[in-house]
């Protein structure tokens, strides 16, 4: 009777393993950086949605299959007891946890959708909403292109000066970096209106400012053409202040990517030494994901695993019964 109820809960752990997904949130800056979560409408709440994580530290939050949202990275924080307080950037409701709250603007967000199965994840890393934070997004395992994407470069540094956001204390010490459309709120800049379409609304000299700064990660609304990336089964690791090294080690692609992808998705060249600093060539191939099955490592999906469950169960029950 152990040795059944083991099997079970062996068979529960796969499951759960096979139907989740693994964030590593990592902390290199040397400063303390306040994590936010927010799951997009109709999605399920994660078990946490913001915490603490000092310099050099890491969390693993866990994220079921099918999870869309998106996350950044908050500073100059301060909570008290109860949680409740406030951040200098990125704050999400005055509160440690954001519980449903987005980032305030400006803030570097990395957003992602999680497929199911064989279904391709969408992720980016995105300057739209304007940048706080160095950013990297790499894949770990998973099938796919899995191309690394986001910011390593310090747009605080080279931000003009009237889309500056400074502590109050002195222009030099500049906290965050706004958008155009934030900072002046014109249609244009922000796609919206009679700009709201990909046809109106091109890119700006702030947007292409950061473009060129981040070459992966999108500068405004309609910049998805190199900044769109797709992967499957993966786990992922996103890390806040990355170094140069941390993203020049690119990912090796264990399959052809999608050529059926709603959205473009880019890939870098093998020999580039930070191919952060480079934008990606079109994947452009005419092998569609589905095809690669026999070169791809043998994974379980959620369907597999829940019938396996239903097997064990019912084989147990007999033994039991008998």
């Amino acid at each position: 009777m152990a040795i059944n109820k083991l099997i079970v809960i062996l068979v529960l752990a796969l499951l759960n393993r096979v139907c989740s997904r693994s964030f590593i949130i990592a902390n290199n800056c040397k400063y303390n950086v306040w994590p936010g979560f927010l799951s997009n409408a109709g999605i399920t709440p994660l078990s946490t949605t913001g915490f603490q994580l000092l310099p050099g530290g890491t969390r693993t939050v866990d994220l079921p299959a099918g999870w869309s949202g998106r996350l950044w990275g908050r500073t100059g924080c301060t909570f008290d007891s109860t949680g409740k307080g406030n951040c200098s950037t990125a704050d999400c409701g005055g509160a440690l946890e954001c519980n449903g709250a987005g980032a305030k603007p400006p803030a570097s967000l990395a957003e992602f959708t999680l497929g199911q199965g064989q279904a391709l994840d969408f992720y980016d890393v995105s300057l739209v909403d304007g940048y706080n934070l160095p950013m990297l997004v790499t894949a770990q395992g998973g099938n796919g292109a899995c191309t690394s994407t986001g910011c390593i470069t310090d747009l605080n540094l080279s931000c003009p000066k009237e889309l500056q956001v400074d502590d109050g204390i002195g222009a030099s010490n500049v906290l965050a970096c706004r958008s155009a459309c934030e900072a002046f709120g014109d249609p244009a800049y922000c796609c919206s209106g009679a700009y709201g379409n990909p046809n109106t609304c091109k890119p700006s000299a702030y947007s292409e400012l950061f473009k060129a700064a981040c070459p992966r990660a999108y500068s405004y609304a309609y910049d998805d053409s190199t900044s769109t990336f797709t992967c499957n089964g993966a786990d992922y690791t996103i890390t806040f202040c990355p170094t140069l090294a941390m993203a020049s080690t690119e990912r090796k692609s264990n399959s052809p990517p999608s050529a059926d992808s709603p959205i473009s998705s880019s890939s870098s060249n093998d020999n580039n030494t930070n191919p952060l600093f480079e934008a990606s060539a079109s994947q452009g191939t005419s092998s569609s994901y589905m095809d690669s099955a026999a070169s791809r490592p043998l994974t379980i999906s959620c369907g597999l695993s829940l019938m396996i469950v239903f097997i064990v169960t019912i084989i147990i029950n007999s033994r039991c019964s008998n």
